[in-house]
């Protein structure tokens, strides 16, 4: 089977030729076929795609990377990463990690999300590109927090939605109105903190103890209640999660005001993905903040 050939092949890349124990398929989004590997040795998480763009496994095992550097932050080991060429199978291979929840999950999970915010970069945006799901993300590093967020972030899924014939004109209008006018409600001056990026229920994983674990990330330096602002559109955050964080990182009086403002980013990228069923929430923002 090509499959298992390819993956005892990059087992032995690492070090590991031991015998397969246990190998199933397991659930790992939309994108990627995963895979639970047991061998002698060790456990393993896969995943591998052929149909991938060039420097996606490494964005994200980069993202990994820079998230593993912060302090009491806890991401799954990258062993190995192999891009998609020819026509060939890329993969991830990464730790296998396993646990059930405690009671102080939660508030750890906001205690890790505190922490990671509290990691400041020099300037906003990343000195790489990446993906936020499957759609390319562009970045580049900026000083003014709000042409950061208007040109990397809102613009470019704008531009995107158009080619793919989702912005009609009078979305388009009001877009392009809120877009001047974002210095309303984002503030001139912010620290960039480093973000996950994609920050939501699914993204995160327990681990032995109970202790949570980030993965899947589309990291940058932002605005921390960008981050925050996510957590909060589809839910999936308990109570304990923002009590803990709150009280490591507070929330300023404004947030509540551009919350949907920060959270139009991220419907603008599900319509991208997933088509008008999200247009009418983008609307609902649009009308919010420009009528």
């Amino acid at each position: 089977m090509e499959i298992v050939k390819l993956f005892e092949e990059s087992l032995a890349e690492i070090g590991d030729k031991t015998k397969f124990m246990n190998l199933r398929a397991v659930s790992g989004g939309d994108i990627n076929s995963a895979y639970f590997i047991e061998t002698e040795r060790n456990a393993y998480f896969v995943k591998c795609n052929k149909n991938i763009p060039p420097g996606f496994f490494k964005s994200e095992a980069a993202g990994l990377k820079l998230l593993s550097q912060v302090e009491g932050v806890f991401v799954p080991k990258v062993y190995l990463v192999k891009e998609a060429e020819n026509g060939d199978y890329g993969l991830l291979i990464l730790e296998w990690i396993e646990g059930k929840k405690t009671m102080q999950t939660e508030e750890m999970l906001g205690q890790v999300v505190a922490s990671l915010h509290q990691c400041y970069g020099t300037h906003f945006g990343l000195t790489e590109d990446n993906y936020i799901g499957r759609l390319p993300q562009r970045n580049g590093l900026y000083n003014s927090w709000i042409d950061y967020f208007r040109e990397r972030r809102l613009f470019s899924q704008v531009k995107l939605a158009e080619q793919k014939g989702r912005m009609p004109k009078q979305r388009r209008d009001k877009i392009e109105k809120l877009l001047s006018s974002l210095d309303n409600w984002i503030p001139k001056q912010c620290q960039p903190s480093l973000l996950h990026g994609d920050l939501w229920s699914g993204n995160w994983i327990v681990g032995a103890n109970g202790i949570p674990y980030l993965i899947d990330p589309s990291v940058f330096y932002g605005h921390f209640e960008f981050e925050i602002a996510f957590t909060e559109l589809f839910g999936g955050f308990s109570s304990r999660f923002y009590e803990a964080y709150t009280e490591m990182k507070p929330l300023s009086k404004e947030y509540y005001e551009r919350k949907e403002l920060y959270q139009l980013y991220y419907l603008l990228v599900h319509l991208n993905l997933f088509g008008e069923m999200y247009g009418s929430a983008v609307d609902r923002v649009l009308k919010k903040y420009v009528g």
